[in-house]
């Protein structure tokens, strides 16, 4: 009998759920999905998503109602027809021009300060956690009535 070892122990679970629904894409998306790292600190969790010849505008990061993190990429086709007519492609392992990413986050996590940046097609989403001194809650007595 083989014995194997999950290497991604030190990921939050939650971070687990989220990446683990592949089986809900259609092939072809799953192939060209972008590449997402979560990091992890002391003071921060770090989303990275790589996406080639994104630019800030292709972007969208948002809370929905239920306050997990929505990550969206619209690309309108650039191609003209001239283009079009002179060339093809033989092989394309990137074409991002429409993504879609729920992220559920962690009860640390301080939604009002998240953050969001790109540089050379990388979205890095910094995900702050509350300080130590926040996440305290006071002792309260409850009235008796």
């Amino acid at each position: 009998m083989l014995v194997t070892r999950n290497s991604q122990n030190w990921l939050p679970a939650v971070f687990n759920e989220m990446f683990d629904n592949d089986f809900m894409l259609p092939r072809t998306m799953a192939r060209t999905a972008p590449a997402i790292n979560v990091i992890e600190s002391k003071d921060a969790y770090t989303v990275e998503l790589a996406a080639p010849g994104m630019s800030k505008d292709d972007f969208k990061v948002t809370l929905n109602e239920d306050e997990n993190l929505v990550i969206e990429i619209k690309k309108k086709a650039e191609k003209t027809q001239e283009n079009k007519d002179q060339s093809r492609y033989l092989r394309r392992e990137f074409s991002y021009t429409k993504f879609h990413q729920t992220l559920l986050l962690p009860e640390d996590v301080n939604r009002e300060a998240i953050a969001a940046t790109v540089e050379n097609g990388v979205l890095t989403v910094a995900l702050p956690k509350f300080l130590p001194e926040e996440q305290k809650r006071e002792a309260k007595q409850i009235t008796i009535q």
